[in-house]
């Protein structure tokens, strides 16, 4: 499933939608917990297929869409 972007959130179909897709929830950004003073950070979004990552002061440029295992294994490797 791809999420529709509006605005600053990522809307995606709810787990608990009925077929007729009348339920939607909202997946909102947040900047990372390494973010610097100045603002130097990024902001992810979780949505069903993984993450959305972007750059949290050009949000208009758009997000790197990352499928749920890469998004996994990156966040494996970093922590260590």
């Amino acid at each position: 499933m791809t999420p529709s972007m509006f605005g600053d959130q990522v809307f995606r179909k709810s787990s608990y939608s009925s077929n007729t897709g009348a339920c939607i929830e909202v997946a909102g950004w947040r900047k990372s917990s390494h973010s610097t003073a100045s603002g130097e950070c990024i902001e992810v979004a979780d949505v069903q297929s993984g993450a959305l990552v972007r750059d949290s002061k050009q949000p208009e440029l758009g997000h790197l869409s990352v499928v749920s295992g890469e998004w996994s294994m990156f966040l494996t490797s970093v922590k260590r």
